[in-house]
């Protein structure tokens, strides 16, 4: 890629692998192994924004922790989601096992029964009557199927979703999606019709409005953006689905009130509602669907990556059962779609989640750390914002907290400084710091892992006030 190239690419879903600062931070921290390691990645696999050429190399994951090549340990707030039981649970392990001696695989055209147990378990904890499912091996592909349900019980093609959001990387789930990076240039041209509006966004109104002492006017937006979405629908007319995060990974809350004018909105025009819960369903939010918090029921939600206990890929799609409406044709038929050792992981999984109570311990810790996250907010000028529900957090910093630029390059710095110290987190859109810990993670980790953010920023962006 030329330095052109380079110099264009804009912050998104996180953290580049072009930053200079990670240039920096793996030239001083990786080791001869570690760098053979990485130069043979290089060499095969395709390089692609986010991920390839790689930071580092990993060689074991246990709980929150992650260590590399040269044994440095990592409490792993990123964990691309996965992790919501923390790595390798060892009932997750043992239930794999079990299963791969039992059943290893059931061809496609025959059931078994770890596939129909998670069906049910499904169907029993899901919001409302979503009680009919499909099964694929990722959350890209689970989003397409949902599109293709929508399609035909309304007999329109067209979607409303939102500028910034992701929704996976197929042809579907990025034309729905709204992020340049996976969008845009040759990627092009992708379905007609994802119509798209301006996201939630109470810190960076899209809307122009102005903060009261320090908070949105909310009272004076009069949640103008999901109004818009109603807006839409009226103008359109003919829109199959709206199609969102009910909690933005940025991360960003809807204002009070959002989704259900949405949910209106969307029967007053014979829309179906699609909640895409990948990266946030199953716990972390301190709900064990993010619908519960949104306090809608959608009529698809959409589930993956932590689905399969961060061992195995796999990802559901869940509807009413009045949209069991496709039995001539394929919807997904993928070959895997009933595989019995992915099923057993995510069945075992749900089973961990509720067995622990790991729900209302992501509730508990969320709630303490955006108690000490504002504390910070209040001694370090360069915070603007932070928000978050459950272990769904993030830091936004800023250059300035009236004109609220973003200070890009010091969340770089602050990520790579945090590395130094034994965090992984990620940055979104730039100058975001977004913590995602396990659903597993004590009182006491997540004080040792807000210290070390604590002490990073004031390393790297002065003392606190």
């Amino acid at each position: 890629m030329s330095n052109d190239n380079k110099a264009s690419v804009k912050p998104s879903e996180g953290d580049s692998n072009l930053s200079p600062r990670r240039a920096d931070w793996a030239d001083r921290s990786v080791d001869p192994p570690t760098r053979a390691l990485l130069d043979e990645d290089a060499r095969y696999f395709m390089h692609q924004s986010l991920s390839s050429p790689c930071l580092s190399a990993v060689r074991k994951a246990d709980g929150i922790w992650i260590e590399d090549t040269a044994g440095r340990r990592y409490m792993d707030f990123h964990g691309n989601n996965v992790h919501h039981i923390g790595y390798g649970h060892p009932r997750l392990v043992q239930a794999l096992k079990d299963q791969m001696d039992d059943l290893p695989f059931a061809p496609r055209r025959f059931t078994n029964e770890p596939a129909v147990g998670l069906a049910r378990k499904l169907a029993e904890i899901a919001p409302g009557d979503l009680g009919k499912v499909l099964f694929s091996t990722g959350g890209s592909d689970a989003i397409e199927m949902a599109l293709k349900v929508a399609r035909a019980a309304t007999g329109r093609h067209k979607t409303i979703s939102f500028w910034d959001a992701f929704h996976g990387a197929g042809f579907g789930a990025s034309s729905v999606g709204g992020e340049e990076l996976f969008r845009s240039g040759p990627a092009g041209p992708l379905l007609p019709g994802t119509e798209h509006v301006a996201p939630f966004a109470c810190y960076r109104c899209p809307y122009g409005y102005a903060d009261v002492d320090g908070k949105p006017d909310l009272d004076t937006c009069r949640t103008t953006c999901a109004n818009f979405v109603r807006y839409v629908l009226e103008k359109e007319g003919d829109v199959a689905a709206v199609i969102a995060e009910p909690v933005r990974s940025v991360p960003y809350l809807p204002p009070p009130g959002f989704w259900h004018s949405v949910r209106q909105a969307c029967d007053d025009h014979g829309a179906l509602l699609i909640f895409d819960e990948i990266p946030n369903g199953l716990g972390k939010t301190g709900h064990m669907f993010t619908s519960d918090f949104a306090g809608v029921v959608p009529d698809i939600l959409v589930l993956g990556k932590a689905l399969g206990g961060g061992v195995v890929p796999i990802a559901a799609m869940l509807t009413r059962p009045d949209l069991d409406i496709l039995g001539d044709r394929a919807i997904g038929h993928y070959t895997h779609e009933k595989n019995p050792v992915t099923c057993r992981a995510a069945l075992t999984t749900i089973e961990i989640i509720e067995d622990e109570g790991l729900v209302d311990n992501a509730a508990r810790v969320g709630a303490h750390a955006l108690d000490r996250l504002h504390d910070m907010k209040a001694r370090h000028p360069v915070i603007g914002d932070v928000r978050g529900i459950g272990l769904l957090l993030g830091v936004e910093l800023v250059l300035d907290t009236t004109s609220k630029e973003p200070a890009n390059d010091l969340a770089d710095t602050v990520l790579y400084a945090a590395l130094d110290k034994g965090l992984s987190f990620k940055t979104t859109f730039g100058n975001i710091l977004t913590l995602t810990p396990p659903l597993v993670t004590t009182m006491d980790q997540m004080d040792q892992a807000l210290d070390i953010l604590d002490a990073c920023l004031h390393d790297v962006a002065g003392a606190s006030v």
